[in-house]
């Protein structure tokens, strides 16, 4: 599980992050929604134990993130929003760099290479340099570098972004694979269609904070809407057209 508690965050004097708190349970699919700036990224971002929380706790699989960010990061994959390959290496170059960063070795280096490959489709670009390769591409070799380890956690920011329709579709079907083998899954989009399609629950955040919380059929219920897109207008803009008070729904 992640554990996000009564996090907080300013950047020059700006609070970014305001008393967030939620979960994101094992087997799950959470998605983070909310408009740009509205802290997403930096959320991700303090979950990965890239950036510090001035307040507040966070925890993977029981582990407190600041204390312990070694071993947070063997349970934990991340598909940031820059992808970091390393042009000069073929794509089995890559990922033996980082499970070997990961400690796997042998016959498990193996193993993680060819499951990785089988499942995101790699072979045609196994033995390719990564420079020059499509949208698409780099996000089906960030992926499997996120996943070589094999972690009980995931989490994404906006990985369908810029991705033509079979690359999304892998995608989708990657993250359902791995719900189904318990993984907890944690990923920001602006497309909601691929939220309601994948997601177990809908945190939507406005301004550093957490103004609605539940399945997506929860949301549009409460909120007297026909779609995620209006629940989520009506929380995050507080456009009352709906009928929705804002704010209800916490």
């Amino acid at each position: 599980m992640i554990r996000v508690e009564s996090v907080e965050k300013q950047f020059v004097g700006k609070n970014v992050l305001k008393n967030l708190s939620f979960s994101v349970p094992d087997g799950r699919i959470t998605a983070l929604l909310g408009a740009n700036g509205a802290g997403k990224t930096t959320c991700l971002r303090i979950i990965a134990g890239l950036l510090k929380a001035d307040s507040g706790k966070v925890s993977v699989g029981g582990l407190d993130v600041a204390r312990y960010p070694i071993a947070v990061r063997r349970q934990l994959g991340i598909v940031g929003d820059r992808e970091g390959l390393y042009e000069r290496l073929t794509v089995k170059e890559y990922l033996t760099f980082f499970a070997g960063a990961q400690g796997i070795a042998g016959e498990a280096l193996a193993q993680a290479l060819e499951s990785v490959r089988d499942v995101l489709e790699l072979d045609s670009l196994w033995c390719r340099r990564t420079k020059g390769f499509s949208q698409g591409e780099r996000m089906k070799v960030s992926l499997a570098r996120a996943l070589i380890h094999r972690p009980g956690h995931l989490i994404l920011d906006e990985p369908t972004r810029g991705l033509d329709v079979l690359a999304a579709r892998l995608l989708r079907k990657t993250l359902l694979q791995l719900r189904s083998q318990g993984t907890a899954i944690l990923f920001s989009s602006h497309v909601m269609a691929e939220v309601a399609e994948l997601s177990d629950s809908v945190l939507v955040m406005s301004k550093g904070a957490i103004v609605g919380n539940g399945a997506p059929e929860e949301l549009m219920h409460l909120s007297g809407t026909d779609s995620l897109e209006e629940s989520f207008v009506a929380l995050a803009y507080g456009i009352k057209g709906t009928g929705h008070a804002e704010g209800a729904l916490l």
